[in-house]
């Protein structure tokens, strides 16, 4: 699961474009009637779009077939997902036309439209990436930052044994002694070397920053000198909150808020090199990971495809699903890699993984791949729009 998505970063930093991020929660999923149903575009090819219902359809065949799915009011079964997903699937082989497009969901699927924001109505869009770091699997004098397995003294303790009042909840730390207290924190574990002799090093980059975004991100790649790489996907973290250094930095009149991203962030600190180990160490949590053969993988450990993959709230929204979304991307200029412009979009995707600040109604996240385009995107959306799910319907009667 992305516990630490790019939305963390960006919903402590844009508290003014995201006033949803952690709103109260309304309705979630509303059935519309058909004459409600938008107009469905997508500006992709069904390639990518098949690939990723497969991956689905992968997921839910592994789940009892009588799990149900909700769906605001109405609940569904995974075999019913199935089917729905499979017509999904063959129908869209032949690429039809906007007009064909229609009329089959029009016939034979139910939409439901998210809530949204309480304050707007609409989904606040941000997204994320897979990283792609240089490193070494040995320890040089170029790439002497580690990225960490997970410790052998990391518990996490269940504390609905406990009490009533406590079901659900964990906490995350280390024994000493006789006592069970917090793990260590960032700054012990990158300036105080406290996990030296714990926690095996998957790997070694050479900036930590880089590193930093890594974990942000939740999973990427590292390649190595002599082409070959290794991917890495979040296995666990030291408990300790989540702290914006993006709104640090706001805070601190370092970066306007208007201006601020992912890349401007880079570039604060590459610009103030002595700052860096106090702005990255504001931020407590520690993210640790495990080596996948494929990846990147989200929430329901199935490959994420880019822009076909989104991130959402699974209390509200029902994970493998098919969705349409309707936002804005931007267009990059050719010669500077910088963004030109924003333009209109709507495609289709599939619900697949989740993330901390992915929450309520309100938000959603898309998985934009690797590359400089997807960083680019990733770094700066944070746009509203509509987001709306797809399920096969019941016969008459039956909802």
């Amino acid at each position: 699961m992305r516990q630490y998505l790019f939305l963390i970063l960006m919903c402590g930093i844009c508290g003014v474009f995201m006033a949803g991020c952690a709103g109260p929660v309304k309705t979630g999923l509303i059935r519309l009637h058909p004459s409600d149903y938008p107009v469905f575009r997508d500006d992709m090819d069904y390639s990518g779009l098949g690939e990723s219902i497969r991956q689905s359809l992968t997921w839910l065949r592994r789940v009892p077939p009588d799990r149900e799915f909700e769906f605001g009011a109405d609940r569904f079964t995974a075999s019913h997902m199935i089917r729905s997903l499979e017509l999904f699937q063959g129908f869209i082989k032949n690429t039809p036309s906007p007009k064909a497009l229609r009329g089959f969901i029009l016939d034979n699927y139910q939409v439901y439209k998210s809530s949204g924001e309480t304050e707007t109505g609409q989904v606040l869009f941000t997204g994320y990436y897979e990283p792609l770091l240089s490193g070494s699997r040995q320890q040089t004098d170029e790439y002497r930052y580690p990225v960490y397995g997970p410790p052998d003294d990391l518990s996490v303790v269940d504390l609905t044994p406990f009490s009533a009042k406590l079901k659900g909840m964990r906490i995350i730390g280390r024994v000493e002694g006789k006592t069970f207290v917090p793990y260590y924190e960032r700054r012990e574990i990158e300036q105080a070397q406290a996990l030296a002799g714990k926690a095996e090093e998957l790997a070694w980059v050479g900036d930590p920053v880089a590193l930093f975004f890594l974990q942000v991100q939740g999973s990427g790649r590292i390649i190595f000198a002599d082409g070959t790489s290794v991917n890495v996907h979040y296995h666990s973290k030291n408990g300790r909150p989540y702290r914006s250094i993006g709104k640090l930095l706001i805070d601190e009149n370092r970066i306007p808020r208007s201006l601020m991203s992912m890349q401007k962030i880079r570039e604060y600190l590459a610009e103030h090199p002595e700052d860096r180990d106090r702005v990255l160490n504001y931020n407590p949590s520690y993210v640790f990971f495990s080596v996948e053969a494929d990846g990147p993988f989200g929430a329901l450990n199935v490959r994420l495809t880019p822009g076909r993959s989104i991130a959402v709230d699974r209390s509200i929204f029902p994970l493998s699903a098919l969705a349409f979304i309707r936002t804005q991307k931007p267009l990059a200029d050719e010669k500077s890699g910088q963004i030109a412009s924003w333009t209109p979009f709507s495609r289709f995707v599939m619900s697949q993984d989740t993330g901390g600040a992915i929450k309520g109604p309100g938000r959603a996240d898309i998985f934009w791949g690797n590359g400089p385009y997807a960083e680019l995107a990733a770094g700066h959306l944070k746009h509203r729009g509509d987001l709306y799910v797809l399920v096969l319907k019941l016969p008459a009667g039956d909802i």
